[in-house]
């Protein structure tokens, strides 16, 4: 049986990921959506009683446990994240910890920013450098303005309510810098980028210049936007067209994990 780690983003927890768990485990995956440090629990929890040191948590911390974990397994797994949870995708791709990976609208290695007024300002709000270890805290309004712009603010409400928690500014400080470099030109296993239409945060333009920054001719990196998605594309209604594209492109790559030498298929 086959297993899938599922990496949750910012502002997240593994709670976000019960629908897709059901769904994987459906299809006959072994699935497993751990935690990152100072994540752990409930949401509202988390929100009303904030981890102590949440603010000093850093992206190697939650790269260092999530590696721990893959190292763990009889083989290696195939990953699927959001967010920081994407580019979590990609560090561990580029190490060779994984069959296959797939980033959701997912923050973009080597500084790769976007000029779009929404990542710039989310991007800032959070990584205000001065506000020093403060964590960001998360509220209603700002969670659909960023997370669920798509959707109505009665929806967005049950799934702030549901799912949210606050975060270290940190992470997506170290998320700008050295922390998050890898070599896009070496040959990796396959990678499926998938962008969301109307993002606020990761815009679909940044999503596909990251699949393509991938320059390895024999890998493959895919790419597929969601139209009328905004960062909430994991959760928001219609989640299952996109989990089902993901595991059909799953189910293609298992046997195939690079494309055919140009010289061998001519001969």
């Amino acid at each position: 049986m086959k297993t899938i780690i599922f990496i949750h983003g910012m502002f997240q927890n593994p709670k976000s990921w019960n629908n897709w768990v059901t769904y994987f485990t459906n299809k006959g995956y072994n699935c497993l959506a751990p935690a990152w440090p100072k994540h752990e629990g409930e949401p509202e929890d988390l929100r009303n009683y904030p981890p102590e040191g949440l603010g000093d948590l850093r992206l190697n911390n939650i790269v260092e446990n999530i590696e721990a974990l893959i190292r763990v397994q009889d083989e290696p797994p195939i990953l699927i994240g959001h967010s920081v949870g994407g580019l979590i995708v990609q560090l561990m791709v580029a190490k060779g910890l994984a069959d296959m990976g797939v980033a959701i609208s997912a923050v973009a290695p080597n500084t790769m920013l976007a000029f779009d007024w929404g990542f710039m300002k989310n991007s800032a709000l959070i990584a205000n450098p001065f506000k020093d270890n403060q964590p960001f805290y998360t509220d209603p309004e700002s969670f659909h303005e960023s997370f669920c712009n798509t959707m109505s603010i009665e929806d967005s409400k049950a799934a702030f309510e549901e799912t949210a928690t606050h975060d270290s500014r940190n992470v997506l400080r170290d998320c700008m810098g050295e922390d998050s470099e890898i070599d896009t030109g070496m040959p990796h296993s396959p990678l499926l980028f998938i962008g969301a239409e109307k993002d606020e945060i990761i815009p679909a333009e940044l999503c596909q210049r990251n699949a393509e920054a991938y320059e390895d001719d024999s890998s493959i990196s895919d790419y597929k936007e969601f139209a009328n998605r905004g960062h909430w594309i994991c959760g928001q209604d219609g989640w299952e067209e996109v989990a089902g594209y993901i595991a059909e492109w799953l189910e293609q790559h298992k046997i195939i994990k690079y494309h055919a030498n140009p010289i061998e298929a001519n001969q």
